[in-house]
């Protein structure tokens, strides 16, 4: 809520600015009733199109990083799915290779969330202790010597979630490196600039409403570039993914 609060403010306190240095600039740059007629047609197109291309960068934008966090958030929720499916089928094994199995799976829970998860909110990738825990899973689920045609199926199917949480795994790594591209921030950046830009040579803010207006959009504009920010890190603290697919099927992890 704070984060949602910061936000709020940070963007009424660019808006007061802005308007600020609109009533600032009509004060001292006083624009002859001739010249605001002409330019008064090719004003409104210009400012159509800048809006327009600002507008259609923005939805590409934000569709770019709701992936990135959609993403994020369905590897996470399967790969813990595919832990827990594991303890659960270990079931099916002797009791000592249930309890090794059972064992790995809560090491493996604790270390994502309190080694891994801290470590990607930061943006690092994952280390190879994870890894090493996978190889050791793999270990302990297979089928034991002299096991009966049930414990070897059993053994199969928890390879075969082994696999999936395999996948899981490395799709979230991978998405811990992602983020949106240079080139559409740069994009971002320039767009607000022009948009904002009208303000001062396009005649806005001549009565109160279009100066509310002109305000209301510069808070918009803050807002959506921050709310891209905060998805571009899946990961990151305010609208990142949590742990608690991990956290609900193994409390001991929190």
């Amino acid at each position: 809520m704070e984060h949602v609060i910061a936000t709020l403010t940070f963007g009424l306190l660019a808006a007061l600015v802005a308007a600020g240095a609109v009533v600032a600039w009509r004060h001292f740059h006083p624009v002859e009733a001739e010249e605001e007629e002409d330019g008064g047609e090719v004003a409104e197109y210009m400012s159509m199109m800048i809006a327009l291309l600002y507008a259609l960068l923005l939805g590409l934008a934000l569709v770019s990083v709701w992936e990135l966090r959609g993403d994020a958030e369905s590897h996470t929720s399967t790969e813990a799915g595919a832990l827990h499916q594991m303890t659960v089928l270990a079931e099916g094994l002797p009791a000592d290779q249930k309890e090794r199995v059972d064992a790995v799976a809560r090491r493996y829970a604790v270390h994502v969330v309190r080694g891994e998860w801290p470590r990607m909110r930061q943006g690092a990738e994952p280390n190879d202790t994870g890894w090493h825990l996978v190889r050791e899973l793999r270990a302990v689920a297979a089928a034991p010597p002299g096991a009966t045609s049930s414990q070897e199926v059993t053994a199969l199917e928890l390879l075969g979630q082994l696999s999936a949480l395999d996948d899981a795994r490395r799709g979230r790594e991978a998405v811990s490196q992602e983020t949106l591209s240079p080139v559409l921030w740069a994009g971002i950046f320039v767009g607000a600039v022009l948009s904002v830009g009208m303000l001062f040579f396009f005649g806005i803010g001549r009565s109160p409403g279009q100066l509310m207006m002109a305000m209301g959009m510069v808070v918009l504009t803050v807002f959506l570039g921050l709310l891209i920010h905060y998805l571009s890190t899946p990961f990151g603290e305010v609208m990142g993914v949590s742990p608690d697919p991990f956290t609900r099927y193994f409390p001991t992890a929190a």
